[in-house]
């Protein structure tokens, strides 16, 4: 839950520091945030994200921002892992060859 608090640039600028820091190659990032999901779909998240709108350049995203995000910094999506609760999601990221 700190992504959510950031714009796409300051977010690619931390997600990148995390890949230069991590000196294995085999290194993961898992990311733990509200996602959005369907337009449809009624979900907290929607909620959480005019909030952020309200408060900083933050808001929420869905799995294909994060995504897009991870690749922009040098990692590769992997999955995304939901609690049981499904309030929130975990995105993992892995290290890309590209960032060797």
């Amino acid at each position: 839950m700190i992504l959510h608090d950031w714009n796409d640039e300051e977010c690619v600028k931390i997600l990148n520091n995390i890949n230069r820091s991590c000196s294995s190659l085999d290194g993961r990032v898992f990311i733990v945030e509200h996602l959005i999901t369907q337009p449809e779909k009624p979900h907290f998240s929607k909620l959480f994200d005019i909030h952020m709108m309200c408060w900083g350049t933050g808001r929420e995203r869905t799995i294909e921002e994060y995504s897009s995000l991870l690749e922009k910094s040098g990692w590769k999506y992997v999955q995304t892992y939901y609690p049981q609760s499904g309030l929130i999601g975990v995105i993992e990221g892995a290290k890309s060859s590209k960032s060797s």
